[in-house]
C-alpha cells in the first residue's frame, strides 16, 4: 500500500469512529447527571451571609422586607409556589414544624397569581413568620435557587448554613435536618 492510501484508510477509520467516541462521551456525561442526587447540590453560599434584597410582604405591599428578616435566626427559609406539587406535599409538615416553634420564613417563588398564593396559605395554613413575595424570582436567583421547594437553614448571624433541595418531611427532618437546626440553636445559645 502506498503512503497516501494508508493515510486515507486511517482517515476513514477516524471518520467512522469519531461519532461513536463523541456519543459514548455524551452518554457517560448524561448518565453521571442522572445518577446524582439533586438534594445534595451544594450551594456556593454556604457559610456566607444571606444576600441583600428588598421585597414586599405577600399579603401587604406596605410591609417591606430586607435581608434583616433572615438575620433573626436560627431559622428556615422555605422557597415555595402554588404551581409546585411537592410544595403542597411538604406544606402540612411545615405547619407541624411551625407549631413546634421552628421559625420559618416563606419565599413565594414566581407565582403568577398573588391571590392564588394568599388563598393557598389561608386554606392550607400559614407556617411562616414572614411571607416574602418574589414574583419574578429575583431574590431566589440571588440565593441560587434551582426550583421549588428548597429550604435554607440560616443561623443566628444571618449566614446560610445548609441548603435542602426537595420537600421537608418527617423522614428527612428526623434523619438529618433536625440535627442541623439543633446545631445552629446550640451555637446561638438558644
Amino acid at each position: 500500500m502506498r503512503k497516501s492510501e494508508q493515510q486515507g484508510a486511517q482517515n476513514r477509520w477516524w471518520v467512522l469512529f469519531a461519532p461513536l467516541i463523541v456519543f459514548i462521551g455524551l452518554l457517560l456525561f448524561l448518565l453521571k447527571g442522572l445518577s446524582s442526587d439533586p438534594s445534595e447540590l451544594e450551594s456556593v453560599l454556604i457559610d456566607d451571609p444571606v444576600p441583600q434584597f428588598s421585597a414586599v410582604d405577600l399579603f401587604n405591599d406596605d410591609i417591606h422586607y430586607s435581608e434583616e428578616v433572615l438575620q433573626q435566626g436560627p431559622l428556615l427559609m422555605n422557597v415555595w409556589a402554588t404551581w409546585c406539587p411537592t410544595c403542597r406535599a411538604e406544606h402540612e409538615y411545615l405547619n407541624q414544624l411551625a407549631a413546634e416553634g421552628i421559625p420559618i420564613v416563606g419565599l413565594n417563588y414566581r407565582d403568577d397569581s398573588r391571590a392564588k398564593a394568599i388563598d393557598w396559605l389561608n386554606t392550607l395554613g400559614d407556617p411562616y413568620i414572614a411571607n416574602i413575595y418574589d414574583p419574578e424570582g429575583d431574590i431566589a436567583f440571588e440565593f441560587g435557587v434551582y426550583g421549588a421547594p428548597e429550604t435554607y437553614f440560616i443561623d443566628a448571624e444571618g449566614k446560610i448554613r445548609y441548603r435542602h433541595v426537595g420537600d421537608v418531611n418527617e423522614r428527612n427532618w428526623q434523619n438529618q435536618l433536625q440535627q442541623i437546626y439543633q446545631q445552629m440553636q446550640q451555637e446561638a445559645g438558644s
